[in-house]
Protein backbone atom coordinates (compact mmCIF):
# COMPACT_ATOMS: atom_id res chain seq x y z
CA UNK A 1 0.00 0.00 0.00
CA UNK A 2 1.42 3.37 -0.86
CA UNK A 3 2.26 6.06 1.40
CA UNK A 4 2.54 9.79 1.33
CA UNK A 5 4.39 11.76 3.44
CA UNK A 6 3.94 14.56 4.52
CA UNK A 7 6.75 16.64 6.39
CA UNK A 8 5.98 20.07 8.21
CA UNK A 9 7.85 22.36 9.81
CA UNK A 10 8.09 25.77 11.99
CA UNK A 11 8.60 28.86 9.78
CA UNK A 12 12.51 29.63 10.44
CA UNK A 13 11.47 33.13 12.26
CA UNK A 14 8.90 30.83 14.54
CA UNK A 15 10.30 29.82 18.07
CA UNK A 16 11.02 26.42 18.52
CA UNK A 17 11.07 25.70 22.11
CA UNK A 18 11.15 22.02 21.25
CA UNK A 19 13.92 21.79 19.00
CA UNK A 20 16.04 24.51 21.21
CA UNK A 21 15.27 22.06 24.12
CA UNK A 22 16.56 19.19 22.29
CA UNK A 23 19.82 20.62 21.00
CA UNK A 24 20.87 21.69 24.92
CA UNK A 25 20.56 17.88 25.57
CA UNK A 26 22.43 16.69 22.44
CA UNK A 27 26.16 17.81 23.71
CA UNK A 28 25.12 16.62 27.24
CA UNK A 29 24.44 13.14 25.80
CA UNK A 30 27.69 13.74 23.76
CA UNK A 31 26.46 14.42 20.51
CA UNK A 32 28.33 17.34 19.90
CA UNK A 33 28.30 17.53 15.67
CA UNK A 34 25.02 19.07 15.56
CA UNK A 35 24.60 23.07 16.19
CA UNK A 36 20.84 23.21 15.93
CA UNK A 37 17.96 21.69 15.89
CA UNK A 38 14.01 22.50 14.64
CA UNK A 39 11.03 19.94 15.33
CA UNK A 40 8.62 19.23 13.06
CA UNK A 41 5.76 16.70 12.36
CA UNK A 42 5.43 13.87 9.84
CA UNK A 43 2.07 12.52 8.58
CA UNK A 44 1.82 9.15 6.77
CA UNK A 45 -1.27 9.31 4.21
CA UNK A 46 -2.34 5.55 3.14
CA UNK A 47 -3.38 5.19 -0.22
CA UNK A 48 -5.46 2.45 -1.73
CA UNK A 49 -4.38 1.67 -5.27
CA UNK A 50 -1.75 3.50 -7.50
CA UNK A 51 -0.99 7.58 -6.09
CA UNK A 52 -1.43 9.57 -9.40
CA UNK A 53 -1.21 12.96 -10.05
CA UNK A 54 -4.63 14.09 -9.03
CA UNK A 55 -3.71 12.32 -5.56
CA UNK A 56 -0.63 13.89 -4.92
CA UNK A 57 -2.98 17.17 -5.52
CA UNK A 58 -5.35 16.33 -3.33
CA UNK A 59 -2.88 15.28 -0.64
CA UNK A 60 -0.93 18.73 -0.82
CA UNK A 61 -4.06 20.32 -0.76
CA UNK A 62 -4.46 18.81 2.55
CA UNK A 63 -1.29 19.26 3.85
CA UNK A 64 -1.68 23.07 3.20
CA UNK A 65 -5.16 23.27 4.33
CA UNK A 66 -5.59 21.24 7.56
CA UNK A 67 -1.89 19.55 8.53
CA UNK A 68 -0.18 22.27 9.06
CA UNK A 69 -0.89 25.67 10.61
CA UNK A 70 -0.01 28.18 7.56
CA UNK A 71 0.82 31.19 10.09
CA UNK A 72 3.44 29.49 11.85
CA UNK A 73 4.58 26.15 9.76
CA UNK A 74 6.31 25.40 6.10
CA UNK A 75 5.08 22.13 4.35
CA UNK A 76 8.41 21.37 3.41
CA UNK A 77 7.93 17.79 1.92
CA UNK A 78 4.81 15.88 0.04
CA UNK A 79 6.22 12.72 -1.27
CA UNK A 80 5.20 9.03 -1.94
CA UNK A 81 7.20 6.13 -0.04
CA UNK A 82 7.30 2.28 -0.60
CA UNK A 83 5.41 0.92 2.64
CA UNK A 84 8.77 -0.75 3.65
CA UNK A 85 10.61 2.38 4.22
CA UNK A 86 8.65 2.79 6.91
CA UNK A 87 8.93 -0.62 8.52
CA UNK A 88 12.81 -0.24 7.68
CA UNK A 89 12.71 3.06 10.38
CA UNK A 90 10.34 1.48 12.67
CA UNK A 91 13.57 -1.16 12.93
CA UNK A 92 16.59 1.58 12.87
Amino acid sequence: MPIIVVDVMPKPEILDPQGKAINGALPRLGFTEFSQVRQGKRFELSVEGEVTEQILDQARKAAEEMLSNPVIEDVVNVAVIDESETNDEAHA
